[in-house]
């Protein structure tokens, strides 16, 4: 698989707002920021040192810490894997969103899950954990969603199905704040 389309990033901090997906699998693919924009796309994982990062901090934010545990990093030789498990996540799980249950991004999806569980050294992996995780979103499709702001993946756990963002505190006053200003501006014009 080509990745050469996302632009690397500097270094940043993992913040809670990070695993707003609700599954590591979702925050692994949310890992690609602005995936839509080929211009301002960049991919958090193209420092390796920021993937190793990620795991640490999926074990103190991630939505299913208590199902992982304390994720060791991604073995070197898996990288590549890990990352097409990170493209056949989205993939799939997006034209899910989207009304389209593709069967071929199905079987690619089971495909990489397959090899990473395989290639994992242990249980206790990022990449193993992932894949693991994707697999337990298969039963909640009907919960999984497209942020209106920032075009994450994500599950909505509320009692009516009603969230439109990935995370209210970020992209919600994002958008609730855009909303106000231009309310403003067209009243004062």
């Amino acid at each position: 698989m080509d990745f050469s389309g996302y632009s690397a990033v500097m270094t940043f901090a993992w913040t809670p707002h990070r695993f707003a997906g609700g599954a590591l699998a979702l925050d692994v693919a949310n890992s690609v920021i602005l995936r839509s924009d080929l211009q301002r796309r960049a991919d958090r994982f193209a420092v390796p040192e920021q993937m190793d990062a990620f795991s640490v901090a999926a074990a103190e934010f991630s939505a299913e810490r208590a199902l992982f545990g304390d994720i060791q990093p991604v073995a070197e030789a898996n990288r590549n894997g890990f990352l097409a498990l990170r493209e056949a996540i989205d993939a799939y799980f997006r034209r899910r969103v989207e009304g389209d249950d593709d069967r071929l991004l199905l079987a690619g999806l089971l495909q990489a899950c397959a090899r990473m569980l395989k290639q994992a050294a242990s249980e206790a992996t990022l990449e193993a954990a992932t894949a693991r995780s994707a697999l337990r979103l298969l039963g909640e499709t009907d919960r999984l969603k497209i942020c209106g702001h920032c075009g994450w993946l994500f599950l909505d756990r509320s009692r009516n199905r009603s969230r439109a963002w990935c995370d209210m505190a970020v992209c919600g006053n994002r958008v609730k704040a855009s909303r106000h200003y231009r309310r403003r501006r067209e009243a004062a014009s």
